[in-house]
């Protein structure tokens, strides 16, 4: 199978690239900045090829004779939708690594037309969502009259480019739940509680994470949010941020708080990424009150992006599923996160 990755040249984009190698996979290279793509597959001894997304004649040339495109070139926000439309045109699946909830909700409102073109499109293949995705299933698989899904993760590694920019755009938009089956704006930092995700009990907040949108479209649970730890004063700060989004939401304010990521933020080297495992956890309710509970330890979430992406590259490889758009758990198993390296057992039970 012929594959690319696109945005090769990014932080997560090159660690995944660097694995395929050493697996013995040969990925096109690609991405918009000619210079550094060709640098990388020179080095790599991969083919490379650079495009942008904007010209849709540029990007069925790019894409041509490609089986499958692994998109990991943010802002998702921004790169995804004409990405999809790319591939649907030219019979390509689709998998990135994003965790935007309207990412997730667009490439879900294709799968129509990615089953009449016989093409899988799975958004969210790297931490973003597939611990999380194989929890909530997972927990639905243990208590299938449930109405209230909470997921949440602890992860200690520092951001990438890619994702702090994200988390600046994610600022301005607020928090989001699901309620009653539909996503719902909430303030950020909107609830807290204490929860133990696995290394000791934490005081945590919602965050708008991407299974707001994926966990739906897994277990049909209609009820959803997720939280992350947070110190009372990071909760008091997001909360404030709340009297600020007007200003966030800003062209300029965004684009010189991207610079300024550009410019300082690198990511988790090998060794940071090796001594800090992620613990992620879930709890299910249903309307009598019952509720069960399930966690598991993960590596590094930027690890654990290489690892699970790959792991679905191969899958498709390997297996022919019907077309449309899938979440990683539906398109691959609820034990998906345990088979990738440096992750434990689901462990399931009651609260």
């Amino acid at each position: 199978m012929q594959w690319m990755i696109y945005g090769a040249n990014g932080y997560t984009g090159e660690l995944i690239a660097r694995q395929a190698v050493s697996e013995g996979l040969q990925p096109v290279l690609a991405g918009r900045n000619a210079a550094r793509v060709q640098a990388l597959a020179d080095e790599l001894g991969l083919e490379a090829r650079a495009f942008g997304l904007d010209d849709a004649g540029a990007l069925a040339d790019g894409l041509r004779g490609m089986a499958l495109v692994l998109h990991c070139a943010g802002p998702f926000s921004a790169t995804s939708a004409p990405m999809i439309e790319g591939c649907l045109a030219g019979g390509s699946h689709y998998l990135d690594i994003s965790g935007e909830i309207t990412v997730f909700e667009h490439a879900h409102a294709q799968s129509a037309r990615a089953a009449e073109a016989g093409i899988v499109i799975c958004p969210g293949v790297g931490f973003d969502v597939i611990p999380t995705d194989c929890v909530a299933l997972t927990l639905k698989q243990a208590m299938p009259d449930a109405t209230h899904l909470a997921l949440g993760f602890d992860s200690r590694s520092g951001f990438s480019p890619g994702t702090a920019k994200t988390s600046v755009e994610g600022l301005a938009q607020g928090g989001r739940i699901r309620r009653n089956g539909e996503i719902t704006p909430v303030p950020l930092a909107w609830r807290t509680r204490q929860i133990d995700f696995g290394d000791g009990e934490k005081l945590a907040m919602t965050i708008p994470w991407g299974d707001v949108a994926t966990a739906f479209h897994t277990t049909g649970i209609p009820n959803i949010e997720v939280y992350i730890p947070g110190s009372p004063r990071l909760i008091s700060n997001a909360r404030r941020a709340n009297h600020l989004r007007w200003l966030l939401r800003l062209g300029p304010v965004q684009a010189l708080l991207k610079r300024r990521i550009g410019r300082t933020v690198r990511g988790p080297d090998a060794a940071a990424r090796e001594r800090m495992p992620t613990f992620v956890w879930g709890e299910v309710r249903n309307a009598a009150g019952q509720i069960v509970e399930a966690r598991v330890r993960t590596a590094n979430g930027y690890s654990l992006t290489v690892t699970g992406s790959l792991a679905t590259v191969r899958h498709l490889a390997q297996e022919r599923p019907d077309g449309g758009t899938y979440t990683p758990a539906t398109l691959m198993g609820a034990d998906l996160v345990e088979r990738l390296p440096g992750s434990g057992s689901i462990a399931v039970g009651t609260a």
